[in-house]
């Protein structure tokens, strides 16, 4: 609040020298004009600075946001793994017997020819 009152005691200092026929000469030194403008400056830049602290606080949600995903997609990638390698194991016992092999070359042989009529038909 100090500041806001420093401010507009620049500010009338700046415009004080103005008169309608020009401006007079003021009191006040260019040193004095100079540190206005350095505050204006240091001001410009704390709303800059607050910019990009909101966006880096965005950003970090984001990339939160994104590792929460790829840990749940880690996570259902393991399970569809443990799944796919009871399933390529039941395969390995199903082809260990030789009738099971002929099965398997019969089911085989259907699904291929059901999936060349359909690619006919399509």
């Amino acid at each position: 609040m100090n500041s806001r009152r420093d401010y507009r005691g620049t500010r009338a200092a700046l415009f004080d020298g103005i008169e309608e026929g020009g401006i007079r000469a003021s009191s006040y030194s260019s040193h004095e004009i100079d540190e206005h403008e350095n505050d204006q400056a240091i001001e410009g830049l704390q709303d800059r600075v607050n910019i990009l602290k909101r966006l880096t606080g965005d950003i970090h949600e984001e990339v939160e946001s994104h590792n929460r995903v790829l840990d749940r997609m880690g996570n259902d990638m393991d399970t569809s793994r443990g799944i796919l390698s009871g399933t390529v194991d039941r395969f390995k016992m199903v082809f260990e017997t030789k009738s099971s092999r002929r099965m398997a070359t019969l089911v085989a042989s259907f699904l291929a020819l059901f999936l060349l009529i359909y690619y006919l038909t399509k």
